[in-house]
């Protein structure tokens, strides 16, 4: 049996929206989900499961990847053990917030505008990728840190769902996670200075322009 698409309900997520977004609609995502007896009412945190078992020739990918949802979206929630898995979970939150919360080894300390490495470092943790003494607020520490561990350079086509993502912008260092595909259009998500203030908060994007891909050792 291969595996069956699912996403993570995120905070302002609508079912018609997500219907929407997955190519399907509230009437099919309610008869897949016996749980949510109102269209108007669905939780952050929740579970929504997408389709039945995969076509031939979906299923799962190797180690870390995601699914194919309904019709061919890749879903990098149907893999919960990879970082972008993670991240995905906090969609919508500040980073400010989350850094103080329990649910990611974040460090507090971190100003609310470069929180990029601070997120991205938690997220692998908690994927079990690295450990403390590897994680780093610092994108360029980080990135040191893993490619001292043997991650190494691949390109866009073969990256995985929770590859980082390193690249300069406007001087100034940043990452963000590799989530996948999305109507052939490669999905990023990470920290992101996105609220009027310049502070971050996690969202998808936040990669452009030239961009380096590292994967752990396979």
């Amino acid at each position: 049996m291969t595996a069956i698409g699912s996403y993570a309900i995120a905070f302002g997520d609508t079912l018609s929206q997500l219907a929407q977004r997955f190519g399907s609609s509230v009437d099919a995502l309610m008869a897949l989900n016996p749980q949510i007896r109102n269209p108007d009412l669905i939780y952050a945190g929740d579970t929504l499961r997408l389709g039945g078992d995969a076509p031939p020739g979906g299923g799962t990918s190797g180690a870390g990847g995601g699914v194919q949802g309904v019709d061919g979206v890749r879903d990098v929630s149907a893999s919960g053990d990879n970082a972008a898995a993670i991240a995905q979970q906090f969609i919508g939150r500040n980073a400010g917030e989350l850094k103080h919360s329990d649910e990611l080894p974040m460090q507090s300390w971190v100003p609310n505008n470069v929180n990029c490495a601070n997120f991205v470092s938690a997220c692998l943790q908690k994927a079990g990728l690295i450990d403390a003494g590897q994680a780093s607020a610092s994108v360029d520490q980080l990135a040191g840190n893993l490619k001292g561990d043997g991650w190494q350079t691949v390109s866009l086509q073969d990256a995985r769902p929770g590859d980082v993502v390193l690249m300069q912008r406007d001087g100034q260092s940043h990452v963000v996670l590799f989530a996948g595909f999305e109507g052939g259009k490669p999905q990023f998500i990470g920290s992101n200075n996105v609220n009027p203030d310049g502070s971050q908060r996690i969202s998808w994007g936040g990669a452009s322009g030239r961009y380096e891909i590292i994967t752990p050792p396979r």
